[in-house]
């Protein structure tokens, strides 16, 4: 399974991003290889409608659940409706602690 975790920089020790769609970076974490990729957001400067357009990134790079703090409500339809789910993360760590929480069984699901 593959799980973007919204970070402030393109590694796993960088901090989780409290925001979704305004979140400077995703990495995209596998759970089955350990593998992780970064994918610097393009969008977290945008105008408005950025939520639905970077769910719509992490369905195209084949993440079945996202890890962020917040998540607004355009997004949370969007990543509904692209049946990704969506779980919380307000430990205030990094993207390695995120990911242990998940496996940890942890991490409330949203959506």
């Amino acid at each position: 399974m593959k799980i973007g975790i919204t970070a402030r920089g393109p590694t796993i020790d960088s901090p989780c991003e409290e925001r979704f769609g305004r979140a400077p970076y995703f990495i995209i974490y596998d759970t089955d290889s350990g593998d992780t990729a970064a994918i610097q957001n393009e969008l977290a400067d945008a105008p408005g409608g950025v939520g639905p357009r970077v769910a719509q990134l992490m369905h195209t790079n084949g993440v079945e659940a996202v890890i962020s703090g917040r998540v607004g409500g355009n997004a949370e339809r969007a990543l509904a409706a692209a049946g990704i789910a969506m779980y919380a993360y307000d430990g205030g760590g990094t993207v390695g602690d995120a990911i242990a929480a998940f496996r940890r069984g942890e991490l409330m699901r949203i959506v």
